[in-house]
């Protein structure tokens, strides 16, 4: 049966309608999420093994990490190896509010996120004084502060470290590692596409693009009205705080943390997943999280050579940020957009051959 001329006006507004949500930059963040969480749903009746998943948590809360580290390095070109003491300072927070002081986990995911913005503002205001290198040297002796005080302190369990054996009321979701299929994956996932959805109203605002200018110049910048207090405190707030809620959040997944799983080789793995993805794309730090925090245990455990000698992934992830800072300094997510480029330039050539030998060439 033939539409009437109506129905077929209404079908060509949905699609257009349709199309146009697809163009949107929330589109593929939202779209990623829900397919995240079809995931856990899929998981849960058993198509999917739980190993798959349960090495999805930790990859995506150092991904929430790597976000910030994005706007802090990519967009306000400030250096910091401060990230793991960050990291570790809210997941023993959390887990010493819960456990030690009896603190509903949500009052203390407030509250941790009220001391990241302290911390954030604290280094803010040296980065003032100080930035480069020199600013780095300070963010990594200010974290290694921190690792000093999580091996010794009895809050945090000292060498021993924090473990939460009964478990977490975390946002109303029960936790704990006697579970197969841990639902605070449900949280992890919303709060990731929450902070990607910030992350890039911040980079396509105003603020994003003073950022920027102060990474470029900060004479120019403060010759054109930009303020260099306003804007690298801004920095390292979005920073801290970012670290801080993956923290926590990690703590509610693995429900354990120890003070040498907050040493400098994290704060370099978080650097080296946005520098491998792409200093300034969120999707490009997406995929060099994963490579970095992912890539060990989902491809090279299958190879024999990375099962004997456990640490060399660590070789492969060097040697790769060598060829990615060589040849694809925009990293590998330039090397995706020059494939997709391609991929074109060779479809469309391949249709206009067609058509010149279907319909002949243009007199």
């Amino acid at each position: 049966m033939k539409l009437t001329y109506d129905k077929k006006t209404q079908k060509n507004a949905v699609i257009s309608r349709f199309s146009t949500y697809t163009k949107h930059p929330y589109f593929p963040i939202i779209l990623l999420g829900g397919l995240l969480i079809l995931l856990q749903v899929i998981g849960s009746t058993g198509l999917i093994r739980p190993s798959i998943l349960n090495f999805l948590s930790p990859v995506l809360t150092r991904y929430i990490v790597a976000l910030g580290f994005l706007i802090l390095l990519g967009y306000a070109g400030l250096a910091s190896l401060g990230t793991a003491g960050f990291m570790g300072l809210g997941a023993y927070l959390i887990g010493y509010l819960f456990e030690t002081a009896g603190i509903a986990s949500e009052i203390a995911f407030v509250i941790g996120l009220i001391l990241s913005l302290i911390l954030g503002a604290i280094v803010g205001f040296i980065s003032l004084r100080i930035e480069g290198m020199y600013l780095a040297i300070v963010t990594l002796g200010l974290s290694e502060i921190l690792k000093k005080f999580f091996e010794n302190s009895p809050f945090t369990g000292g060498a021993n470290g924090m473990n939460l054996e009964a478990g977490m009321n975390f946002f109303g979701i029960y936790s704990s590692n006697t579970l197969i299929y841990n639902p605070i994956y449900y949280v992890i996932v919303i709060f990731m596409v929450i902070l990607m959805l910030w992350t890039i109203n911040i980079i396509k605002s105003p603020t994003g693009r003073a950022f920027l200018s102060i990474k470029n110049s900060t004479s120019a910048a403060q010759a054109m009205g930009i303020s260099l207090l306003k804007y690298r405190l801004s920095a390292f707030l979005l920073a801290t705080l970012f670290a801080v809620t993956g923290g926590m959040l990690n703590m509610a997944r693995s429900l354990t943390a120890y003070p040498t799983s907050w040493g400098i080789d994290l704060s370099l793995n978080v650097l080296a997943a946005v520098v491998i993805g792409g200093t300034k794309n969120i999707w490009g730090v997406l995929v060099g999280t994963f490579i970095i925090f992912g890539l060990k245990d989902l491809v090279l455990v299958r190879f024999a050579f990375f099962q004997t000698y456990k640490n060399a992934h660590l070789m492969f992830s060097g040697a790769l940020i060598i060829l990615v800072v060589m040849f694809y300094p925009g990293g590998v997510i330039k090397l995706f957009t020059d494939i997709k480029n391609l991929a074109v330039k060779w479809f469309n050539q391949l249709n206009t051959r067609w058509k010149e030998y279907r319909y002949g060439k243009d007199i």
